[in-house]
């Protein structure tokens, strides 16, 4: 039996930006407040808030904190290409040593 009080974490889950454009639109209607929104579609208050502030990043009406999205995707795919050409030097650092000691 787990002690009182003590809620399990919820496990993570991934949204397809359709869902969060939707969710981002209905709170920006005013019909119902972010916690409503949250509540009728079983989220957390705290994403739909940062994903109405990633809205607004991507709409240019909010430029005091953080990246685009197409900004944030340039920043990921340039850090995957920037952990491959590493390698890539590694391994010639390796080959070019060990060709070095194979002609002595």
């Amino acid at each position: 039996m787990e002690p009182m009080g003590k809620k399990k974490p919820r496990p993570r889950r991934s949204f397809t930006s359709e869902f969060k454009a939707e969710i981002v639109e209905l709170c920006r209607r005013g019909d119902r407040t972010v916690g409503q929104v949250a509540k009728d579609f079983d989220l957390t208050e705290t994403a739909v808030r940062q994903w109405l502030k990633q809205a607004e990043r991507d709409a240019g009406t909010r430029t005091d904190d953080g990246l685009t999205t197409s900004e944030k995707d340039e920043l990921a795919q340039l850090r995957r290409e920037n952990r491959r050409l590493r390698e890539d030097v590694d391994i010639l650092k390796r080959a070019t040593a060990f060709f070095a000691k194979e002609t002595r």
